[in-house]
């Protein structure tokens, strides 16, 4: 005879695992975690206000 198997756990598990697998398609579908947007957002900031700091400005000719 074979093992003795209780349905409802299978079923259960099948559940769980398929909803595990649609969470990390979603998670790989919808992007990053709030940190790592946070993080990226804080490197352009970094980087614009580096850009602005080295632009030079035209000086008006004087007549």
């Amino acid at each position: 005879m074979g093992e003795i198997v209780n349905l409802r756990r299978v079923k259960k598990q099948r559940a769980r695992d398929a909803a595990a697998s649609a969470a990390a398609e979603n998670r790989a579908r919808h992007g990053r975690s709030k940190t790592e947007r946070e993080a990226a957002r804080l490197e352009q900031d970094r980087a614009r206000r580096a850009l602005d700091g080295a632009r030079q400005e035209d000086e008006p000719a004087q007549p």
